[in-house]
């Protein structure tokens, strides 16, 4: 079959996986102890839940984003000649 028809290579696979990667570590930052009727948890507020994992989901999305939307290099060369 000839690579020239399908729109990812192998490095756009790569990426996508390290992007999935870093989102599923983003949401991972974001568990911790939850709070009760009858007791509250304080750690819901703390800095690695509030700022740091959705910044990091963000960074995985993000990534994502550009490894769908990356060209690969030999469709790129290919178009270029004709």
């Amino acid at each position: 079959m000839n690579r020239e028809k399908f729109a990812f290579d192998k490095t756009n696979f790569i990426l996508l996986a390290a992007g999935m990667a870093v989102v599923i570590l983003g949401f991972l930052l974001m568990t911790g102890p939850s709070s009760s009727p009858t007791h509250f948890e304080p750690d819901i507020f703390s800095v690695r839940r509030i700022r740091v994992a959705p910044l990091v989901c963000l960074a995985g999305f993000v990534s994502i984003i550009y490894a769908v939307v990356r060209r690969p290099r030999d469709v790129r060369k290919g178009s270029d000649e004709a």
